[in-house]
């Protein structure tokens, strides 16, 4: 009987190639201008099991940036800064069925927090809750995060990319002004948005995701060299809202038919996982009306048939 492993080797080209037709389906962000600059038709993986093992297909050294997957770890770092009764005292644990800029419920339902940390006002506000003292602090901070979970000491956030959300974030801007006025921000609001801004430009490749996902895999701890980076009860939120919030408001049909702990963002990056074995990024720029992948989302689904991930 053929391995698992060994099966991914031999077939994921394949896989890929037939995921990669699902491209046309979609169309690339357009509202980030820098965005729009991505290649339609591009689809890769990596996939990394805590041997050190490593399985490449497609386009998995195309760089582009974190967007909305940052948000998983930016909760991580606040968590590990403020403890959940300082985040949650901020923001809510609950999946919204609203799109992930909408501000609808920010003034519709009391207390007038962001219902989670993956939407985008969560996530403003969460990036708050980062310690340091000045936006370039918490920057920083977030950077040596980012390095030490992926073993590479260059990454850096896109210039040019934070300074397309920069000039064409109204509607991030009215929500994060929205929070202000509710009490929910308490810094200024133009240096909270410059740290969220950078922190979604921050420039990756699949083989970043895929060694960020590890480590969330195995509860924490780098398999690879046995350090704890991130505390158990801390990734079990985390994965927790990326069961049921980390595709946008497609969490739930994901769940269906995946089944697997994940976070998208709008440049076409999935980040997930498969618990205590694999860590995984994919990239497929060209995006679903719900913000997701559609090559990269076809492609999970077919691994998580084939090989049986799902968690449920």
């Amino acid at each position: 009987m053929v391995s698992e492993w060994k099966r991914l080797n031999i077939e994921l080209p394949g896989w890929v190639e037939e995921s990669r037709k699902q491209a046309s389906q979609g169309k690339v962000a357009s509202y980030i201008p820098e965005l729009a600059n991505a290649p339609w038709d591009a689809l890769g993986i990596t996939i990394m099991d805590g041997a050190s093992g490593i399985v490449n297909a497609g386009n998995h050294e195309l760089p582009f940036t974190l967007q909305s997957i940052s948000k998983v770890f930016t909760l991580l770092l606040a968590l590990m800064d403020k403890g959940e009764n300082g985040v949650f005292a901020k923001v809510g644990m609950e999946p919204t069925g609203d799109n992930f800029n909408s501000m609808l419920k920010l003034e519709l339902v009391d207390p007038g927090i962001p219902f989670n940390p993956l939407i985008n006002a969560g996530a403003i506000t969460v990036s708050s809750l980062i310690d340091g003292d000045t936006p370039g602090q918490k920057t920083e901070r977030i950077l040596s995060f980012f390095r030490e979970l992926t073993g590479d000491s260059s990454i850096t956030y896109n210039d040019a990319v934070f300074r397309s959300e920069t000039a064409t974030a109204h509607r991030n801007r009215s929500l994060a002004y929205f929070l202000k006025a509710n009490g929910v921000l308490d810094a200024d609001v133009e240096e909270v948005l410059e740290v969220y801004f950078k922190h979604c430009s921050i420039e990756v490749n699949c083989l970043h995701l895929a060694r960020m996902a590890l480590v969330l895999a195995h509860d924490g701890t780098d398999p690879q060299t046995g350090r704890q980076l991130i505390p158990r009860r801390y990734v079990q939120i985390a994965k927790s809202f990326m069961l049921t919030c980390g595709m946008y408001n497609e969490s739930g049909a994901f769940a269906i038919r995946v089944g697997l702990p994940a976070k998208s963002g709008v440049s076409g990056g999935v980040l997930a996982l498969v618990p205590g074995r694999y860590g995984i990024g994919v990239v497929g720029p060209s995006l679903n009306v719900k913000g997701n992948s559609t090559a990269g989302v076809h492609l999970l689904e077919t691994l998580s048939a084939s090989f049986d991930w799902s968690i449920f």
